[in-house]
């Protein structure tokens, strides 16, 4: 009689344990982006150039375009934020419209990517909804991954078709409104230094409205003629 007690008991005790790791394992887990360092080609025309360099550390992300080697993009897709750094004038400056890139190659959720690309949009200009689209378009493999297909529609050919890699939450391509493709080549899934996301200590922000603001309150400020 024990022994058969002792047998339920034990036969009780494993199934609560199944049950419970059966539950952890169907238990929503937050995701996070992957870190990961690529590279950024842009094709068009069967001719390839390379831009520059991408790291993406969780929300944040980090472009070195060859074109400015004298600075770097910042993209904070949580607070929304775009910054233009550099480091030998020890000055940054908000991205604006700077680049387009920054405003395409942004850590997104892949369930609501449009929500991230309007925030980081809105920090360059002002978005009339009459006009700023986003939806799904389906799905595709890209390199043996999963990706989204997403299209933006926004005036001023500022519209584009983005490649959402589900696990690195991340676009590894976008098409922008003239047909170039810009791809995230060579990804390497790697830990990235946190410092490489910050925006070097001692750095002071320079404004260009406050530079206009201070010329034309200056003797060098000539008022143009008022229109006819």
């Amino acid at each position: 009689m024990k022994r058969n007690e002792k047998t339920c008991s034990m036969s009780r005790s494993t199934a609560a344990g199944l049950l419970a790791i059966a539950l952890l394992g169907n238990a929503p887990v937050p995701a996070t982006a992957q870190q990961f360092s690529a590279d950024l080609v842009a094709r068009k025309d069967e001719t390839s150039t390379a831009l520059g360099t991408l790291r993406v550390s969780q929300q944040k992300a980090r472009i070195e375009a060859k074109a400015l080697p004298d600075g770097f993009f910042l993209i904070d897709a949580g607070r929304p934020a775009a910054y233009f750094v550099r480091p030998g004038a020890r000055v940054f400056m908000e991205a604006r419209q700077s680049s387009p890139l920054t405003q395409m190659f942004v850590p997104v959720d892949p369930g609501d990517p449009c929500r991230q690309w309007q925030a980081i949009a809105q920090l360059a200009a002002p978005v009339d909804p009459a006009t700023w689209h986003c939806q799904r378009e389906g799905a595709e493999a890209i390199s043996g991954r999963d990706t989204d297909v997403y299209r933006v529609t926004a005036p001023a050919g500022a519209g584009f078709v983005a490649w959402i890699d589900r696990e690195r939450r991340f676009p590894v391509q976008i098409k922008t409104a003239d047909g170039t493709l810009i791809a995230a080549d060579h990804i390497r899934d790697e830990p990235q230094p946190a410092q490489s996301f910050k925006i070097p200590a001692g750095l002071r922000k320079f404004d260009p409205q406050a530079l206009i603001r201070r010329i034309q309150q200056s003797d060098v400020w000539v008022e143009p003629p008022a229109s006819q």
